[in-house]
C-alpha cells in the first residue's frame, strides 16, 4: 500500500518526507508492460520510479496548486523519461526510449552521453491566468566541478539548492515492486523564527543541525529504503533526534496513479496539427489511433470524427465517438 509520511525535528530546522509507491507503481510498469511496446529496460525502470517517488515529495513539499512536471532528457538512448503529480499526489509517469539501454546504466549513459543532458521541473497551474506561463527550471545533469552526475538525486539536490537557496539531501530508489524516497531540508531559520515568516539563507552548508541530520539520511541503504516500513526507517536513522510526525497519507488519500488523458484533449490536440495533415493520415490510414503514452489508452478517430474535428458545432451531425 502506497504512503507519505511528513515529519519535523522539534526544535530544529528540518523537516521531512518519506514516501513508499508500491501499488500505484506497480501499475505503471503493468500498463507499459501490456503495451506494443512492451517493458522498459531495468535501469529506465528505476530511473521512472526514483522520478516518480521524487515527484511526490517534491509537490508534496511545496503544496503547489497545479501539476509539478519533472523531466529528464537528453542524447543518449533515453530521449525522455517524465512524471507529472497533481496536487492531490496522484502522478503519472513514462519514458521514450530510442536505443539500447545496457544493464548496468546509469545516469549519464541513459540521457548525457555527449553532454546534452538536461533535468527540467516545471510548475503548471491548474488555472493559468491571463498572459500567465507556467514557471520552468532546468539545470544541466553536471555538477558544480563539471562532472557528470549519475543519480537523480544529486542532480534533484542540486537543482533545488540552486532553486530554493536550502540544503536538500534526498534519497530515492526502485525496483518493480517499490518506488521510494526520503528528503531531508533545511528551512530557513530555527524555531520561532521560522514561524514568524524571517529568512536566513547565509547557512547553506553552515547548519550543524541539518547537516548532521543529513548525514544520518545519507548513511541508508537502497535496500532499506525499499524494504522496510517507514517508521522503521526513521527509528533506525534519527532514535536520538526528537521528531514530530504527522498523520501519513494512506490508502485513498495516499498518492495513486492516475492519468488525465481524455478523448476531449486528443482532439484538441489533433485540431492544433491541422486539418491537412489529420486528413492526410485518414487518407493514407483509413483512420487516426493515438495511444496514451502514460497509461496505454487508445483513442481512435475515424474519418467523420475527423470531419467532426474541423466542423463549427453548430453544422455537426453525431460521429462514431470510437474510443478504445
Amino acid at each position: 500500500m502506497s504512503e507519505l509520511h511528513k515529519f519535523l525535528f522539534e526544535g530544529l530546522p528540518v523537516r521531512g518526507l518519506l514516501v513508499r509507491l508500491t501499488d500505484s507503481w506497480r501499475e505503471v510498469l503493468l500498463r507499459r508492460a501490456a503495451s506494443s511496446s512492451g517493458p522498459y529496460p531495468e535501469p529506465v525502470r528505476q530511473l521512472l520510479g526514483e522520478m516518480s517517488a521524487a515527484g511526490v515529495l517534491m509537490q508534496s513539499n511545496i503544496k503547489f496548486n497545479g501539476a509539478l512536471i519533472l523531466q529528464v532528457f537528453g542524447d543518449g538512448p533515453v530521449k525522455l523519461a517524465v512524471t507529472e503529480t497533481q496536487p492531490d499526489l496522484s502522478f503519472r509517469s513514462t519514458a521514450k526510449v530510442v536505443g539500447a539501454v545496457s544493464d548496468e546504466a546509469r545516469l549519464e549513459a541513459m540521457l548525457n552521453v555527449h553532454g546534452k543532458g538536461r533535468c527540467a521541473i516545471t510548475l503548471a497551474p491548474k488555472d493559468l491566468l491571463p498572459g500567465q506561463q507556467p514557471y520552468q527550471g532546468v539545470v544541466p545533469l553536471y555538477g558544480d566541478q563539471g562532472e557528470p552526475l549519475q543519480h537523480l538525486s544529486e542532480v534533484l539536490e542540486h537543482y533545488m539548492l540552486q532553486s530554493e537557496q536550502l540544503d536538500t539531501k534526498l534519497i530515492l530508489a526502485a525496483n518493480d515492486d517499490v518506488a521510494a524516497g526520503l528528503l531531508i531540508q533545511r528551512l530557513p531559520v530555527e524555531g520561532e523564527g521560522n514561524l514568524a515568516g524571517q529568512r536566513n539563507e547565509d547557512e547553506i552548508g553552515l547548519n550543524e543541525a541539518y547537516n548532521r541530520i543529513a548525514h544520518l539520511a545519507s548513511t541508508l541503504k537502497r535496500d532499506e529504503l525499499l524494504t522496510l516500513d517507514p517508521l522503521t526507517i526513521l527509528h533506525r536513522l534519527f532514535w536520538e533526534e526528537p521528531i514530530l510526525r504527522f498523520e501519513p497519507l494512506v490508502g485513498d488519500s495516499a498518492p495513486q496513479f492516475a492519468c488525465t488523458c481524455s478523448r476531449l484533449r486528443v482532439a484538441n490536440m489533433l485540431r492544433g496539427l491541422g486539418q491537412q495533415e489529420v486528413d492526410e493520415i485518414v487518407a493514407e490510414q483509413g483512420r487516426v489511433e493515438v495511444g496514451c503514452d502514460f497509461c496505454g489508452a487508445g483513442y481512435l478517430f475515424d474519418a467523420v470524427d475527423v470531419g467532426e474535428l474541423f466542423t463549427p458545432a453548430a453544422d455537426q451531425q453525431p460521429g462514431s465517438g470510437t474510443v478504445q
